[in-house]
């Protein structure tokens, strides 16, 4: 999931749609080929683009989904609605997932069963979901409580949330589609008369996969390039010497090679034109931050809770507390694990990190 991302400053990006935007439970046509749904979220931020293509499987036409939504009574209502009037009475033939995070994987056990269709997604965000969905760890629960403790976070009203939300992933994912096929990094999928080439990206999630279509000029990108918003890197307490934020940025480098008009699908915002653009403006921007890091913890020994006013400048609530407080981990460990900042344990077990 992607929040409370920072905003950077506009960049050249086109919206070859403009404002037009999918209704709710409705289709619309964005590529020979390709269909845009936009579903619901109960977060800040609030809607999860999610995509068709037109395709044939095993001698029947249908279609391909990409994603899902999260597990809901509303995201169900939408996606009959779908059915109803976005697939030309065709079925659903194949699902797939780009990561395991659960407004992209919510709803894949009911839609294969629905279809009895099979769910594609990587092996190691299959196993992730899997493990999500049974456990809290990485999600909620004591353990995250007690990792954000140690990184700074003290009020006792938010730890005693986080607690509290041991079944968080699993109330968004309560089911993992007992089998999948693999999607690699490399793999040429044929989709709809043409070949969606999977790039793997690292960082945002285990092993997430964009897909491009070199003959229709579109990357569904995923969560891995987003407009207007910066996609969330994270260290969570099931990985807590993780370091995503290199792992990301060198990510980002598999998409320079495409050619400068292609259209970029991404899972929230709307689609957009400005590939290259937008990889340069993400790189500097974590740059920037990177900076505005090392320029804190020289000032004096800081945690990751005391550097939420310098990375995030407006008001957060417990769920964006919970993604900002990952995202500053990665931060502090992109310096630390590379040299730049010293990390310490304090008497109170709260790391704090230092300029050398």
């Amino acid at each position: 999931m992607t929040a409370p991302q920072h905003r950077p400053q506009p960049s050249p990006l086109t919206y070859p749609l403009g404002d037009q935007l999918p209704a709710p439970g409705q289709a619309l046509d964005i590529a020979p080929g390709v269909r845009w749904l936009r579903m619901g979220l109960p977060f800040a931020l609030d809607h999860i683009n999610l995509w068709l293509l037109r395709d044939r499987v095993d001698g029947r036409e249908g279609w391909t989904a990409v994603d899902t939504g999260i597990a809901s009574d509303a995201t169900r209502a939408a996606w009959e609605q779908v059915f109803e009037t976005g697939l030309d009475g065709l079925p659903l033939l194949r699902l797939v997932v780009t990561h395991m995070h659960p407004d992209h994987i919510g709803l894949a056990q009911w839609l294969t069963a629905r279809w009895g269709c099979r769910l594609w997604i990587s092996a190691t965000d299959y196993l992730a979901a899997q493990h999500g969905s049974r456990s809290s760890t990485g999600h909620g629960g004591d353990s995250a409580a007690a990792f954000f403790g140690s990184h700074g976070l003290t009020d006792p009203d938010a730890l005693e949330k986080v607690r509290q939300r041991g079944s968080y992933y699993a109330s968004m994912v309560p089911e993992v589609p007992a089998q999948y096929a693999r999607l690699l990094d490399g793999l040429r999928l044929p989709m709809g008369g043409h070949d969606w080439h999977c790039i793997a990206g690292y960082g945002h999630a285990p092993e997430h996969i964009s897909l491009h279509c070199p003959a229709l000029g579109v990357l569904i990108s995923g969560d891995m390039l987003l407009p207007r918003i910066s996609t969330n890197v994270s260290v969570l307490d099931v990985e807590p010497e993780a370091n995503p934020l290199p792992l990301y940025l060198a990510s980002l480098e598999r998409f320079t090679p495409l050619p400068a008009g292609t259209l970029v699908l991404p899972s929230h915002g709307k689609p957009f034109t400005g590939l290259h653009a937008r990889v340069a403006q993400l790189r500097e921007h974590h740059d920037e931050r990177l900076g505005e890091v090392l320029q804190a913890c020289a000032e004096r020994p800081m945690d990751a809770a005391a550097l939420l006013p310098v990375l995030f400048r407006r008001p957060l609530d417990l769920h964006q507390t919970t993604f900002a407080m990952g995202e500053a981990i990665a931060h502090l460990h992109a310096l630390w694990l590379d040299g730049r900042l010293r990390r310490q344990a304090d008497a109170d077990g709260v790391w704090r990190f230092t300029k050398p």
